[in-house]
């Protein structure tokens, strides 16, 4: 059996340490959507770092294999999904394939890119949940190929409501290494953030939208 805790803080320590998460909890970021948000998260940065890279591909295959059992194919979500997923499959001796944002305009006009077959058993593999709803929209596909789809991992999620209550809504069970109160945690132990900014973060994750408004009024 794994040891969940522990590998959610040696994350967190490894996305801080490489700047993969940033945390600004009072000059907020602002996402495509317009949100501003305390964290920035950009997981592809793990790829340039050959000993992350290797824990976190080690520790997200146990976490199929603990959470999921035995499945037939591994599919990462385009495109920062795609990489992470490779690496799960070779460590797991998997095929692998992937699904699109949007079906190719072009030649067969493919959304899942790789072979699957009606009946397999998927495990779906990002490399950060947000809200989930780009996640998910690979998980509809598969199912619409016909196949049955245990779950999805995922190297860090904001542990945002919306994406539980829309996972629930889709019966897709999700598990990542590391999650948002996790990071927050380390990053107050190990100084990377003040104790003022620990209650700032909380903040966010109670509701994203009403802190967006309040500090965007501020700014």
């Amino acid at each position: 059996m794994i040891n969940k805790s522990e590998i959610e803080q040696k994350v967190a320590e490894f996305l801080l340490q490489i700047k993969a998460i940033k945390l600004q909890p009072t000059k907020p970021f602002t996402w495509a959507s317009g949100l501003k948000s305390p964290i920035y998260c950009d997981n592809r940065i793990t790829l340039s770092y050959p000993s992350i890279r290797t824990y976190i591909r080690q520790n997200l295959a146990a976490l199929i294999q603990e959470d999921y059992g035995s499945v037939g194919v591994v599919c990462g979500v385009a495109t920062a999904g795609i990489p992470q997923g490779v690496l799960v499959a070779q460590e797991l001796g998997l095929p692998f394939a992937y699904v699109r944002s949007a079906a190719k305009e072009h030649g067969t006009g493919s959304l899942i890119e790789g072979e699957i077959h009606e009946g397999q058993r998927v495990v779906v593999v990002e490399d950060l949940i947000s809200t989930g709803k780009s996640s998910l929209h690979a998980v509809e596909a598969l199912r619409a190929a016909g196949c049955d789809v245990a779950g999805m991992v995922a190297i860090f999620s904001y542990g945002l409501t919306e994406a539980t209550e829309n996972f629930k809504n889709a019966k897709c069970r999700f598990s990542t290494l590391s999650n948002y109160n996790a990071l927050i945690e380390y990053a107050s132990e190990h100084t990377y953030i003040s104790k003022e900014d620990v209650e700032l973060l909380r903040k966010w994750k109670t509701n994203p939208n009403d802190w967006s408004g309040s500090i965007s009024e501020s700014l």
